[in-house]
């Protein structure tokens, strides 16, 4: 965003050096990213006026011309009276004109600060000397004008200094505008004049006219004004419309007014556009024209303007020309039934102002800022208009801009009013009154303000401050929608005053180190245990697309949509980590990383688990893995399950694996028979699900085939560790020994129908056991298969026989053969 220097200097002092001011808004308002100065670009350009105009003979267009320039510019060529010869070739060149002179040895504006800047000379032109030239608005890098030169529109002397007197001897402001997103008044050059006052102590004095709160425009009622309809008041807070007649759209704007605006990075056009986005500039409300006869024609007999969300499957031809389809989440104006523009981003092209246009409806409204950001990315449209739009525009703004925009364009463009204001208003708000003390003020920023002070420095700015003894009522002006609590005034006092001029004092108290609590501990366990396991950390965004949700087999109806997302890609909350890190897997293969595991701790939001008690999303914890290997081929599950049970064994819980059923989002990109439950042995309680994910989702995210991961409720975690407590188990003094065995049973028997009778068996022998898998073989065709257990067995008291094992290996067999129906081979 440019803020001109000049321009606030119209509505406040400002004391100092552009350098100071530069630093002091920086400090206390917004960063400045540059400082431009304008006066550079036109110290050389002379107003000049035209005495004489010939045709040069020989040529169909060029005039031969006489300058007077005051005597002004040394070193140049003149005759007996003392006039300057320059050869033009503009159509509109004649005697009498005041125009821009651009004299020999000075550079084309257009091309001040390019590396080879034109520098202009004296040169013959078909033979007649031409010293410099005659300018037009687009070699004056005033606007893309060059079909004429530029005749100037004020009373000057010649010889008088161009940037004088349009006021371009300035100094133009590259403001950072990211850090007042929140500040919709200071994206007009009024509200950032009132907060330079502010910042300097001085009272800002607001233009009358942006005081008027009431539409009373005269008018002649000649036209029938349109009934206008909000039909959610969360799209819009106000909608306010005036019909205008004789608007003269060929009439252009005063150059000056075209100079601010040219300044400020937005093209003149003609007087009817110019005067829009010139209050636009000023005062931060952007408005719109439509034809009035052509959005009557597209009302028909309901001649009502709405403002609505546009319905499923609409589209819309825009200005431009290009046809849009629009979202659900869009707002449109429609005519009646009919959208005829994309409300604050483009007009539609069937209501198009231009030529024949006799008749105009000025439109000046607010829409909700969240569907503007939306819709700003969706359709990748960004002009000033919606940027403003972004920030939350106050709706009481409304009026004044209405108002003096009619008074412009009455004295701009002839136009005349031909019906009363109308509007719908359904934001209509109270203002905002805050309760603050003088006690309280100084013992958050550590200063010693008086009353007096607190008052002076907030009513600068436009508060209305009330004190009783030390306790003060503060009223919020309109634009300040910002301001709620005590501490948002209490900020505003410091700010105004200067953070960097309060005394730095130490608080006068203990500073006692915070203990990590449990969970913070048990997740950094967790983290630097996956870590030594070999995979690594990232953090991904908790916003998503609906495809990646989509992807994993997650229903987006069941994640809170962001209407203001940063991007079109993040427009979801995620309901679990694992599809995040899905989506990281094809790009880490294709940068050549063919083997390797990744994971998450992070935080997450479903629908399904409604709000809590502040009526925000229930957010949950989760710990996400995932293993993958390009190249290797079997059972990834088992690699994933090794992880898991090494965290889980630095943290002494023991777990078993159940069936996986259901299609709760966590375990939904999991293959039912392919993956597992992962319950705590102890108390039963469900800790996550484990596994291989379905085909689909392989497909989906481009994964390798031999893929598979993990996904954990930490605070479940946290119960079990806790459910552990304190345990102590000696290692025994004497050798162990391992037995594996081989049981065939039916394709339909789980591995845990083996585990469980096995590990029944093992409790009841007071030995130290384990069993883990060591081999599983199922053939295409058949209905049996092969799983190979290991069973390690050790005494505390001997070095067991031959014969005791045995013993206890068959008592296991015949458990397990009589669970399940197989046998050994």
């Amino acid at each position: 965003m440019i803020i001109s220097v000049n321009w606030l200097k119209k509505f406040t002092t400002i004391n100092g050096t552009v350098e100071e001011l530069a630093a002091l808004i920086g400090a206390r308002l917004v960063e400045i990213e540059s400082v431009e100065n304008l006066g550079e670009k036109y110290k050389d350009v002379i107003v000049a006026k035209v005495v004489e105009c010939g045709p040069l003979e020989g040529s169909d267009h060029l005039n031969v011309t006489k300058i007077d320039d005051g005597g002004v510019w040394a070193d140049v060529e003149r005759d007996e009276n003392g006039f300057v010869q320059v050869v033009c070739g503009a159509p509109n060149v004649r005697a009498g004109l005041l125009v821009a002179w651009l004299p020999p040895r000075s550079v084309v504006p257009e091309t001040f600060g390019e590396a080879e800047p034109f520098v202009l000379g004296a040169k013959p032109l078909r033979g007649v000397m031409s010293n410099g030239m005659l300018a037009s608005a687009r070699e004056l890098d005033l606007y893309d004008d060059h079909s004429g030169i530029l005749e100037l529109d004020k009373e000057a002397a010649p010889g008088s200094s161009f940037a004088e007197l349009y006021e371009l001897n300035d100094y133009l402001l590259d403001i950072e505008n990211k850090s007042l997103t929140h500040r919709p008044d200071a994206f007009g050059v009024l509200g950032f004049a009132r907060e330079v006052a502010g910042i300097q102590g001085l009272p800002f004095e607001t233009p009358q006219w942006l005081n008027v709160l009431e539409a009373d425009v005269a008018n002649d009622g000649s036209a029938q004004a349109p009934a206008i309809h909000i039909e959610d008041a969360g799209l819009s807070d106000r909608f306010q419309a005036i019909v205008l007649s004789g608007v003269d759209e060929t009439a252009k704007s005063p150059i000056q007014l075209q100079t601010y605006l040219a300044r400020s990075g937005v093209r003149p056009i003609n007087a009817s556009v110019d005067v829009s986005n010139y209050l636009m500039l000023l005062t931060g409300q952007p408005s719109h024209t439509y034809d009035y006869d052509k959005l009557k024609a597209v009302a028909g007999d309901d001649f009502t303007i709405r403002v609505r969300s546009a319905r499923e499957g609409e589209k819309l031809v825009l200005l431009d020309g290009k046809e849009v389809s629009l979202d659900v989440a869009d707002i449109v104006i429609a005519a009646g039934e009919t959208a005829v523009g994309l409300a604050g981003i483009m007009g539609g092209q069937s209501t198009l102002v231009d030529d024949s246009t006799k008749s105009v409806l000025l439109e000046v409204a607010t829409f909700d800022l969240y569907h503007m950001r939306s819709s700003q990315m969706r359709h990748g449209i960004f002009s000033e208009a919606v940027t403003r739009f972004t920030k939350g525009i106050p709706a009481p703004l409304s009026t004044p801009v209405l108002v003096e925009a009619v008074h412009m364009l009455e004295a701009q463009t002839g136009a005349h009013v031909t019906s009363a204001a109308v509007q719908d208003y359904p934001g209509v708000r109270e203002p905002i009154t805050v309760h603050v003390s003088e006690p309280q003020v100084n013992g958050v920023l550590g200063t010693q303000f008086a009353s007096e002070d607190i008052a002076m420095l907030l009513e600068n700015v436009g508060f209305q401050v009330s004190f009783d003894g030390l306790e003060a009522t503060v009223t919020v002006p309109y634009w300040r929608q910002d301001i709620h609590i005590s501490e948002d005034v209490i900020e505003e006092v410091g700010r105004l005053a200067g953070f960097d001029t309060i005394n730095l004092t130490l608080p006068r108290r203990d500073f006692v180190a915070v203990r990590p609590n449990t969970f913070d501990e048990l997740r950094t366990v967790v983290r630097k245990s996956l870590v030594r396991a070999g995979a690594n950390e990232v953090l991904t965004y908790s916003f998503v697309h609906g495809d990646t949700l989509k992807k994993a087999g997650q229903d987006p109806q069941n994640s809170y949509r962001i209407i203001n997302s940063i991007s079109p890609e993040l427009q979801y909350y995620r309901q679990t980590l694992t599809p995040s890190l899905l989506s990281n897997i094809f790009a880490n293969v294709k940068a050549g990383y063919g083997s390797f595991a990744l994971f998450e701790a992070n935080k997450v939001h479903e629908k399904n688990d409604g709000l809590n008690d502040e009526q925000v999303p229930v957010e949950s914890d989760r710990i996400a893995f995932v293993v993958t290997d390009s190249k290797k081929k079997g059972a990834a599950y088992y690699d994933a399950k090794r992880s898991l049970e090494y965290v889980l064994s630095v943290l002494g819980v023991e777990v078993e694996y159940k069936a996986l059923a259901g299609e709760a989002p966590i375990s939904v990109p999991f293959e039912q028979k392919r993956a597992a439950v992962v319950n705590d042995r102890r108390t039963g309680a469900t800790l996550g699900v484990i596994g291989e994910y379905k085909k689909s989702v392989q497909k989906a995210f481009k994964l390798p085939e031999y893929t598979a991961g993990f996904e954990i409720d930490p605070r479940t975690l946290l119960d079990s560790v806790n459910a552990v407590g304190l345990q102590y188990r000696p290692l025994s003094r004497y050798p162990g020994t391992e037995r594996d065995v081989c049981f065939q049973v039916s394709r339909d028997v789980a591995y845990d129908a083996i585990v469980a009778p096995a590990e029944q068996v093992l409790a009841e022998t007071g030995l130290i056991t384990r069993v883990s898998p060591l081999d599983l073989y199922q053939p295409e065709e058949g209905d049996t298969k092969n799983i190979t257990v290991r069973i390690a067995l050790t005494s505390y008291e001997k070095t067991m026989t031959n014969e005791e094992v045995a013993a206890v290996i068959d008592r296991v067999i015949e458990k397990v053969v009589e669970a399940t129906e197989g046998k050994v081979i």
